[in-house]
């Protein structure tokens, strides 16, 4: 049975909130999210990081990885699109860019507004993450035109990724009324079942 390693409000929510909606039977074992400024790599897990996952002695970590590993393995062709498909590149887009775009100025806001607590002493730098912020999110808003789901009709995991990294947005300031679409699309994501769920777990 494949296990998951998760911590409340963390990226584990991702992993947890997929298998929900896929109803893929899984083992829950959670752990104390330890801020990262008090060391790296040091949370109660196999890889010292959150999530983590096993499975038939695999174990490896990254949200992102782990979501498409469960699709390919547990998916059965629901919440991606068939490799091949014209919507398969974009579904593969938003997969990656809630991570490698959006998320990098986020954690930058973070690491200084809540971990080092030193971010009225940088104001150069929260304003710059701010910036590119609030321009990552308008990237976003124009993909998601009317939705409502980044891949139009169909919700997928890429809104789950995406998902995660909205909540984290709005958080920490950056996502607000100057996105009122996003802030709806967010909105429909926290209405799902599943997404309750992993929220609350």
């Amino acid at each position: 049975m494949l296990v998951l390693h998760h911590a409340p409000r963390t990226r584990s929510v991702r992993v947890r909130w997929l298998l929900l909606e896929l109803g893929v039977p899984h083992e829950l074992r959670r752990v104390d999210f330890v801020p990262p400024k008090e060391g790296f790599f040091s949370q109660a897990t196999p890889l010292g990081k959150i999530p983590v996952v096993e499975e038939d002695g695999a174990v490896f970590c990254e949200s992102g990885a782990i979501l498409e590993y469960i699709l390919e393995r547990h998916g059965e062709g629901r919440l991606a699109p068939a490799v091949g498909s014209p919507a398969r590149g974009p579904f593969l887009q938003w997969m990656h860019w809630a991570e490698g775009t959006l998320s990098q100025p986020l954690s930058v806001l973070l690491w200084h507004r809540i971990y080092k607590g030193d971010a009225e002493a940088l104001p150069s730098v929260i304003d710059e993450a701010t910036t590119r912020a609030h321009r990552s999110l308008d990237f976003l808003a124009e993909g998601l035109g009317d939705g409502p789901w980044i891949l139009g009709r169909d919700f997928s995991a890429a809104d789950i990724m995406l998902g995660f990294t909205l909540a984290a947005a709005q958080v920490l300031g950056a996502l607000g009324e100057g996105h009122p679409t996003l802030v709806a699309y967010l909105g429909r994501m926290q209405e799902r079942p599943a997404f309750q769920q992993a929220a609350a777990d």
